[in-house]
Protein backbone atom coordinates (compact mmCIF):
# COMPACT_ATOMS: atom_id res chain seq x y z
CA UNK A 1 0.00 0.00 0.00
CA UNK A 2 1.14 3.35 -1.11
CA UNK A 3 0.47 6.66 1.34
CA UNK A 4 1.61 9.71 -0.39
CA UNK A 5 0.74 13.07 1.14
CA UNK A 6 0.56 15.84 -1.85
CA UNK A 7 0.36 19.69 -1.29
CA UNK A 8 -2.41 21.39 -2.99
CA UNK A 9 -3.40 24.42 -4.39
CA UNK A 10 -5.99 25.83 -6.35
CA UNK A 11 -7.77 29.23 -6.53
CA UNK A 12 -5.51 31.16 -3.88
CA UNK A 13 -6.47 28.00 -1.26
CA UNK A 14 -3.46 25.38 0.01
CA UNK A 15 -4.24 22.17 1.88
CA UNK A 16 -2.44 19.10 2.20
CA UNK A 17 -4.31 16.09 1.13
CA UNK A 18 -3.59 11.70 1.82
CA UNK A 19 -4.45 9.09 -0.02
CA UNK A 20 -3.75 5.74 -0.32
CA UNK A 21 -3.49 3.39 -3.21
CA UNK A 22 -2.28 -0.31 -4.11
CA UNK A 23 1.15 0.06 -6.54
CA UNK A 24 3.45 -2.19 -7.83
CA UNK A 25 6.77 -2.33 -6.48
CA UNK A 26 9.06 -0.85 -9.23
CA UNK A 27 6.18 2.02 -9.68
CA UNK A 28 7.79 6.26 -9.86
CA UNK A 29 6.46 9.05 -8.25
CA UNK A 30 5.29 9.70 -11.86
CA UNK A 31 3.21 6.51 -11.87
CA UNK A 32 1.71 7.30 -8.43
CA UNK A 33 0.32 10.30 -9.61
CA UNK A 34 -1.27 8.65 -12.39
CA UNK A 35 -3.16 6.33 -10.51
CA UNK A 36 -4.74 8.74 -7.98
CA UNK A 37 -5.70 11.19 -10.99
CA UNK A 38 -6.93 8.37 -13.19
CA UNK A 39 -8.29 6.24 -10.00
CA UNK A 40 -9.00 8.45 -6.84
CA UNK A 41 -9.10 12.60 -7.73
CA UNK A 42 -9.36 13.64 -11.63
CA UNK A 43 -8.52 17.35 -10.20
CA UNK A 44 -5.13 16.47 -9.27
CA UNK A 45 -2.99 18.49 -11.11
CA UNK A 46 0.85 17.81 -12.58
CA UNK A 47 3.42 18.57 -15.39
CA UNK A 48 5.21 15.50 -17.29
CA UNK A 49 5.77 14.68 -21.03
CA UNK A 50 8.65 12.21 -21.80
CA UNK A 51 8.71 10.43 -19.09
CA UNK A 52 12.11 9.22 -20.10
CA UNK A 53 13.97 11.85 -17.42
CA UNK A 54 14.60 13.62 -20.71
CA UNK A 55 12.73 16.79 -21.06
CA UNK A 56 12.53 18.06 -17.36
CA UNK A 57 8.83 18.43 -17.08
CA UNK A 58 7.86 16.35 -13.81
CA UNK A 59 10.29 18.50 -11.47
CA UNK A 60 8.83 18.42 -7.71
CA UNK A 61 9.87 18.16 -4.43
CA UNK A 62 9.22 14.51 -3.38
CA UNK A 63 10.15 13.83 0.68
CA UNK A 64 11.58 17.46 0.56
CA UNK A 65 14.13 16.73 -2.30
CA UNK A 66 13.91 18.59 -6.10
CA UNK A 67 13.18 15.17 -8.42
CA UNK A 68 11.72 14.27 -11.56
CA UNK A 69 8.84 12.38 -10.38
CA UNK A 70 9.59 9.87 -14.13
CA UNK A 71 13.15 9.31 -12.61
CA UNK A 72 12.06 8.68 -8.49
CA UNK A 73 10.81 4.81 -7.44
CA UNK A 74 8.80 4.49 -4.59
CA UNK A 75 10.92 2.02 -3.88
CA UNK A 76 13.94 3.80 -3.10
CA UNK A 77 12.28 6.15 -1.22
CA UNK A 78 12.73 4.37 2.11
CA UNK A 79 10.07 5.82 3.63
CA UNK A 80 6.51 5.16 4.90
CA UNK A 81 4.96 7.75 3.58
CA UNK A 82 5.85 9.74 -0.03
CA UNK A 83 5.71 13.76 0.37
CA UNK A 84 5.25 15.62 -2.49
CA UNK A 85 4.91 19.15 -3.17
CA UNK A 86 5.88 21.74 -6.33
CA UNK A 87 9.24 23.34 -6.71
CA UNK A 88 10.05 26.13 -4.62
CA UNK A 89 11.70 29.48 -5.62
CA UNK A 90 8.72 30.11 -8.22
CA UNK A 91 4.85 30.63 -8.22
CA UNK A 92 2.70 27.92 -8.19
CA UNK A 93 -0.11 27.98 -10.93
CA UNK A 94 -2.04 24.60 -9.64
CA UNK A 95 -1.00 21.83 -7.27
CA UNK A 96 2.24 20.22 -8.35
CA UNK A 97 2.73 23.10 -11.25
CA UNK A 98 4.63 26.24 -10.97
CA UNK A 99 5.25 29.02 -13.27
CA UNK A 100 8.84 28.99 -15.02
CA UNK A 101 8.56 32.10 -16.69
CA UNK A 102 10.81 33.76 -14.13
CA UNK A 103 13.38 30.82 -14.40
CA UNK A 104 13.51 31.53 -18.17
CA UNK A 105 13.64 34.91 -18.01
CA UNK A 106 17.06 34.55 -15.89
CA UNK A 107 18.45 32.16 -18.44
CA UNK A 108 17.25 34.76 -21.44
CA UNK A 109 18.78 37.44 -19.98
CA UNK A 110 22.64 35.89 -20.08
CA UNK A 111 21.84 35.16 -23.86
CA UNK A 112 20.85 31.47 -25.07
CA UNK A 113 22.19 32.00 -29.13
CA UNK A 114 25.06 33.79 -30.68
CA UNK A 115 23.91 37.16 -31.43
CA UNK A 116 26.00 37.19 -35.16
CA UNK A 117 25.30 34.40 -37.01
CA UNK A 118 26.94 35.75 -40.11
CA UNK A 119 30.67 35.17 -38.78
CA UNK A 120 32.96 32.34 -40.30
CA UNK A 121 32.57 28.85 -38.37
CA UNK A 122 35.27 29.16 -35.21
CA UNK A 123 36.35 25.74 -33.90
CA UNK A 124 36.68 25.46 -29.78
CA UNK A 125 40.32 24.43 -28.79
CA UNK A 126 39.84 20.60 -27.74
CA UNK A 127 39.90 21.05 -24.27
CA UNK A 128 37.29 24.17 -24.01
CA UNK A 129 35.57 22.34 -25.96
CA UNK A 130 35.43 19.22 -23.80
CA UNK A 131 34.97 22.13 -20.77
CA UNK A 132 31.41 23.48 -22.57
CA UNK A 133 30.09 19.86 -23.09
CA UNK A 134 30.44 19.32 -19.39
CA UNK A 135 28.16 21.80 -18.62
CA UNK A 136 25.62 21.60 -21.76
CA UNK A 137 23.35 19.09 -20.84
CA UNK A 138 20.90 21.15 -18.97
CA UNK A 139 17.20 19.94 -19.42
CA UNK A 140 15.48 23.39 -17.77
CA UNK A 141 13.59 21.59 -15.37
CA UNK A 142 14.31 23.89 -12.86
CA UNK A 143 15.72 21.85 -9.94
CA UNK A 144 18.53 23.51 -9.05
CA UNK A 145 16.67 27.05 -8.84
CA UNK A 146 13.97 25.48 -6.62
CA UNK A 147 16.94 24.06 -4.31
CA UNK A 148 19.07 27.32 -4.33
CA UNK A 149 18.78 29.45 -0.98
CA UNK A 150 19.87 32.47 -2.27
CA UNK A 151 17.01 32.59 -4.58
CA UNK A 152 14.47 31.90 -1.40
CA UNK A 153 15.56 35.42 -0.12
CA UNK A 154 17.08 37.11 -3.19
CA UNK A 155 14.48 36.41 -6.04
CA UNK A 156 16.74 38.85 -8.42
CA UNK A 157 19.38 36.15 -8.25
CA UNK A 158 20.17 34.69 -12.26
CA UNK A 159 20.05 31.46 -10.20
CA UNK A 160 22.67 28.41 -11.05
CA UNK A 161 21.10 27.05 -14.21
CA UNK A 162 21.09 30.29 -16.19
CA UNK A 163 24.69 30.83 -14.97
CA UNK A 164 25.96 27.35 -15.62
CA UNK A 165 24.87 28.22 -19.66
CA UNK A 166 26.57 32.00 -18.97
CA UNK A 167 29.63 29.99 -18.48
CA UNK A 168 29.05 27.50 -21.45
CA UNK A 169 28.74 30.53 -24.16
CA UNK A 170 31.77 32.77 -22.14
CA UNK A 171 33.77 30.06 -22.77
CA UNK A 172 32.55 30.04 -26.75
CA UNK A 173 35.02 31.44 -29.23
CA UNK A 174 31.83 31.58 -31.28
CA UNK A 175 30.18 33.62 -29.35
CA UNK A 176 30.65 37.82 -29.53
CA UNK A 177 28.60 38.78 -26.41
CA UNK A 178 31.24 38.12 -23.83
CA UNK A 179 31.73 41.87 -23.01
CA UNK A 180 27.43 42.70 -22.70
CA UNK A 181 27.09 38.90 -20.93
CA UNK A 182 30.26 39.58 -18.51
CA UNK A 183 28.60 42.72 -17.29
CA UNK A 184 25.13 41.41 -16.60
CA UNK A 185 27.16 38.04 -14.52
CA UNK A 186 29.45 40.47 -12.47
CA UNK A 187 26.42 42.70 -11.75
CA UNK A 188 24.26 42.85 -8.63
CA UNK A 189 22.09 39.25 -8.77
CA UNK A 190 24.87 37.64 -10.39
CA UNK A 191 27.87 35.35 -9.87
CA UNK A 192 28.72 37.00 -6.44
CA UNK A 193 25.13 36.28 -4.90
CA UNK A 194 26.24 32.50 -5.14
CA UNK A 195 26.60 31.85 -1.17
CA UNK A 196 28.34 28.19 -3.29
CA UNK A 197 26.35 26.17 -1.20
CA UNK A 198 26.05 23.48 -3.67
CA UNK A 199 22.38 22.80 -3.76
CA UNK A 200 22.11 22.65 -6.85
CA UNK A 201 25.06 20.60 -8.21
CA UNK A 202 23.67 17.63 -6.03
CA UNK A 203 19.75 17.79 -7.27
CA UNK A 204 21.36 18.03 -11.06
CA UNK A 205 19.43 15.10 -12.92
CA UNK A 206 22.16 15.24 -15.33
CA UNK A 207 25.30 15.39 -13.43
CA UNK A 208 25.87 18.97 -14.41
CA UNK A 209 27.80 21.13 -11.70
CA UNK A 210 26.60 24.96 -12.02
CA UNK A 211 28.67 25.70 -8.63
CA UNK A 212 32.22 24.57 -10.32
CA UNK A 213 30.84 26.85 -13.53
CA UNK A 214 29.50 29.84 -10.98
CA UNK A 215 33.17 29.28 -9.17
CA UNK A 216 34.80 29.86 -12.84
CA UNK A 217 32.82 33.18 -13.72
CA UNK A 218 33.95 34.37 -10.49
CA UNK A 219 37.67 34.06 -11.07
CA UNK A 220 36.80 35.49 -14.57
CA UNK A 221 34.81 38.43 -13.57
Amino acid sequence: MAHARIDRFEAGRRWTQDYELELPPQSTVLDLLFEIQQRLDQTLSFRYSCRNWMCGSCGMLVNGREQLACRTRLADLDAPAVQIAPLRNLPVVKDLIVDLAPFFEKWNAVGVAFPDQSQKPIANPQKTQQTIDAHSDCITCGLCYSACDVLSHASDFLGPAALNRAYTLQLDARDVAHQKRGATIAADGGVFRCHSMGQCTNVCPKGLDPLAAIAALKRGA
